[in-house]
């Protein structure tokens, strides 16, 4: 009865201790959440078409492709997702992902929720965000005990930027001139498309098909974590399967992978489940 008693014990210990953890982490991502939501801007602006006659013109059909003359300006979005992640190169197989990511366009911030689960009943919980200019990343396992704890790093900040732009296909308005955004032709099909926020300047090469659609986003060096350095990184992301939510034109689908010396690492893959505007 005392081994049983004991056995019984450590369960009840174990589950209030990862009860706590899940309650702590639910604060801290819904915090960081609410900073975004409350940050953003409730100005009302309307897409003028006109703003982007002397643009490339790969991205002036991508312009008159995935917006309406009249619609409103984005200021925040939603977005749920389902897919799969690998967390190193040598995985063969994908993680299940789930995930939810709020944005502000004015000011640019975003911040990126997400569970992965490793095998059954072992998830690793990711917090991945970009506010005032800062980039910072999360990540616990079970919720409890801390896997990644990084901040307060200049090649963080610009990753982060870098991907709030190539994210940026999601709430297309923010990829507007009027925006801060500056494009540059590159070929028939591709146009460099650059921003500047707080003191960090980063840019992107997008990639056009014929109909107009961003279908990948690159850049020759997006910081990498490894073995606690970052180093400089080719980075591709693709999309696919536009589909109209609210009459902007959106990919449903995107997936994420790092070009490294002797291969080709794909880490992240994801569909949409729902998108909310304001």
């Amino acid at each position: 009865m005392q081994i049983l008693a004991v056995i019984l014990l450590i369960i009840v210990v174990l589950a209030v201790l990862l009860w706590r953890g899940q309650s702590r982490w639910s604060q801290y991502t819904s915090a960081q959440s609410q900073k975004v939501k409350a940050a953003a801007s409730q100005e009302v602006n309307y897409v003028n078409l006109e703003e982007v006659n002397e643009l490339p013109e790969p991205v002036k059909r991508y312009f008159h492709l995935v917006l309406k003359d009249g619609a409103p300006i984005i200021n925040r979005a939603f977005i749920s997702q389902v897919g799969g992640f690998r967390a190193k190169p040598e995985m063969k197989g994908w993680s299940k992902m789930e995930a939810e990511q709020y944005f502000s366009t004015s000011p640019r911030a975003f911040v990126w929720n997400s569970t992965i689960s490793m095998i059954p009943g072992i998830s690793i919980s990711i917090c991945d965000s970009y506010i005032k200019g800062k980039g910072g990343m999360k990540g616990k396992l079970l919720s409890l005990f801390t896997l990644i704890d990084a901040q307060n790093r200049r090649e963080l900040d610009e990753g982060a930027l870098q991907r709030y732009l190539a994210e940026a296909v999601w709430f297309p308005t923010a990829l507007l001139p009027s925006q801060g955004v500056t494009w540059t032709a590159l070929e028939d099909h591709k146009a460099k498309a650059l921003i500047t926020d707080s003191d960090i300047t980063t840019s992107l090469e997008f990639e056009f098909n014929e109909k107009g659609e961003v279908v990948s986003i690159y850049t020759p060096s997006r910081y990498r974590e490894v073995s606690g350095k970052y180093e400089p990184t080719p980075w591709k992301g693709r999309f696919s399967r536009y589909i109209n939510v609210n009459d902007y034109l959106i990919p449903e689908e995107g997936e994420v992978e790092w070009h490294l010396k002797d291969q080709v690492y794909p880490y992240w893959k994801a569909s949409l489940r729902e998108i909310r505007y304001d």
